[in-house]
């Protein structure tokens, strides 16, 4: 069983940002469970600190209002799973160049990552033991390539190719 790693959860982080960083909810996620702050340019190094890690993509909450639910879930999620994982949240306004990297393509999403390496995603509001399944399912599976880098391309020039493809 993997248990959350020494090193400090912050080493990468950002400050607490100045602007409108979040709704209530996603602040106290940093406030009172410890959650880093991460945008496009550290949740790499962030999430290379060791063991496993979620990264909370909330977004807007006007468009998505089941992101502060699942703000709002996460640290239940914390508690079923102790010392597990750390958390991070993103300021709203990176959380596209985030989604982005990582081909999350819905809002809520929740990535996860074991150390360093992208492992999966959940994305949207859940029943709480299709959460719990899914996070267990997580925490146990390998890392795998983000939906965002693609199956390469194989150029197949003239009749004569004869290696079998789709057609």
């Amino acid at each position: 069983m993997n248990t959350v790693a020494e090193t400090p959860s912050r080493a990468f982080a950002l400050p607490v940002p100045d602007t409108n960083p979040a709704p209530p909810l996603v602040m106290r996620l940093a406030r009172d469970f410890d959650a880093a702050w991460v945008d496009e340019t550290t949740v790499a190094a962030w999430s290379a600190g060791g063991g496993d890690r979620v990264v909370l993509l909330a977004g807007d909450p006007v468009r998505f209002p089941e992101g502060q639910d699942v703000a709002a879930v996460l640290p239940e999620l914390m508690k079923s799973f102790p010392n597990r994982f750390q958390i991070a949240v993103v300021p709203r306004d990176h959380e596209d160049a985030v989604a982005r990297r990582y081909g999350s393509q819905r809002w809520p999403t929740l990535l996860f990552f074991r150390d360093g390496q992208y492992v999966t995603a959940i994305a949207g509001m859940q029943d709480w033991e299709v959460y719990v399944s899914g996070v267990a399912a997580a925490l146990a599976m390998p890392p795998s390539r983000p939906p965002t880098i693609g199956i390469p391309v194989v150029s197949k020039t003239g009749a004569a190719s004869s290696d079998s493809g789709c057609h």
